[in-house]
């Protein structure tokens, strides 16, 4: 087993790292270029990046209305009574998507449905819950409520409260999610203009692979970088260029690059990063770009790389199967939002939640660990985690079998049980 290095990077500096190359890279979309957008029907722009901001052509909510069912009053009466209670003359009736336009005064209320528009003069809502009908009163068909808890402006949604006429309701950069797609939408938008979907080719790298087809053959495996990095790219959003397996053969390798680099915005690879590996796959790598080739203190994914080649970047991963998805996860995913166009303040991880450990776990300080695990919920509703078996990079079962990556930083050292640890969830990435 190779042994970390003093001179390993944190995953932190690869990001950072990381981070430096891909905002001086001049096609990117977040550089606003015309060519990089496109504007679709809101339902088709659901998880895409918006390529400009919107601005509001008008007020949410549009008039001053109701945030409950009850009754409208003038809230000054609240103040002009000794009585713990207020009584009121019902006049009218307002509901949502029908207003009430009649005449009103001191001592009168309008009842009203959430969503009606308030009627003129009255700035308050009791709820009806509140409220107690008076039997044969004078005037006639009145209410009356304790004034506790009650005051003026209660319940009453105010003109542009949510969203303000002229004012930017959503940031360029910002994710389509369903709720923007749902505000969009109440501006009364139909359309969204968006940065078009990043374009993103794969291969895996080495003569030991089988394509699924294939007969076994000693010493050889079947790939399953190829399908983990694609559903990871489509679950991402991408278009994706699938160039399968490439031999570990200069002509071809340098075939794959070249086409990759000429229709797409990324190019990632795995294998034929680590140290050992055939001379000519990095000769051939730093011929045809400008790359850097690293050594991360993290396990598992030690060996990464990174770099130019044509209008594309490249990402080279490492060859075991986890290793690829936990360097993806935790670095090339952050990488590729950022190509995306998506703000930085929205660009991180998957969801950290923080949990218990439920068994001892040895580690040396000096290195970032990613555990496979298991989160559950306990019914006291403490969170637990526990590890889904052998976690060697090859065990891709193991993979399956979690929910999640515990994270152990590069100065933890073991865990015990009960200890506060920290899970990277899969949720809504994988």
């Amino acid at each position: 087993m190779t042994q970390d290095s003093p001179n390993d990077l944190t995953p932190q500096q690869v990001w950072e790292l990381i981070d430096q190359r891909i905002s001086s890279i001049a096609h990117a979309p977040a550089e606003n270029h015309q060519g990089l957008k496109e504007r679709l029907p809101l339902l088709q722009a659901l998880d895409r990046v918006l390529a400009q901001d919107v601005t509001s052509p008008l007020d949410v909510p549009p008039h001053h209305n109701s945030a409950m069912d009850g009754y409208a009053f003038m809230g000054s009466a609240l103040g002009q009574t000794s009585s713990e209670e207020v009584q009121l003359q019902v006049v009218g009736t307002a509901l949502a998507g029908k207003s009430w336009n009649g005449a009103v005064s001191a001592g009168q209320c309008v009842r009203v449905t959430t969503g009606a528009v308030m009627p003129a003069g009255f700035d308050t809502v009791v709820p009806q819950e509140m409220v107690q009908h008076v039997q044969h009163s004078t005037p006639p068909n009145a209410i009356r409520f304790k004034t506790a808890h009650l005051k003026a402006g209660d319940n009453r949604r105010l003109r542009g409260e949510d969203v303000a006429q002229g004012s930017v309701a959503l940031h360029q950069g910002q994710r389509l999610n369903p709720a923007a797609l749902g505000l969009m939408a109440s501006l009364g938008l139909d359309q969204a203009v968006v940065y078009r979907r990043l374009k993103v080719a794969y291969f895996s790298t080495g003569d030991e692979l089988l394509t699924q087809g294939e007969l076994p053959r000693e010493g050889a495996l079947y790939d399953s970088n190829r399908y983990s990095v694609l559903g990871l790219l489509s679950r991402l959003g991408c278009e994706v260029l699938d160039l399968g397996v490439v031999r570990d053969d200069p002509v071809q390798l340098k075939a794959a690059f070249e086409q990759g680099s000429a229709q797409t915005d990324a190019i990632i690879t795995s294998g034929g990063v680590s140290v050992g590996e055939a001379d000519f796959t990095k000769s051939l790598m730093k011929e045809l770009g400008d790359v850097a080739f690293w050594r991360i203190a993290m396990k598992p994914g030690r060996p990464m790389a990174m770099g130019r080649m044509g209008q594309a970047v490249w990402f080279g991963l490492p060859g075991n199967p986890v290793a690829v998805m936990v360097t993806f996860l935790a670095l090339v995913r952050p990488a590729l939002l950022k190509l995306m166009g998506l703000r930085s303040q929205d660009i991180g991880g998957p969801p950290m939640l923080k949990a218990s450990s439920a068994e001892t776990l040895s580690k040396k300080p000096g290195r970032t660990e990613y555990l496979r695990v298991c989160v559950t919920r306990h019914p006291d509703g403490h969170l637990q985690a526990a590890t889904t078996g052998l976690q060697g990079s090859g065990m891709l079962s193991s993979m399956v079998q979690a929910n999640g990556l515990m994270v152990l930083p590069h100065h933890q050292g073991n865990v015990a049980i009960g200890d506060e640890v920290y899970v990277m969830m899969f949720e809504g990435v994988m």
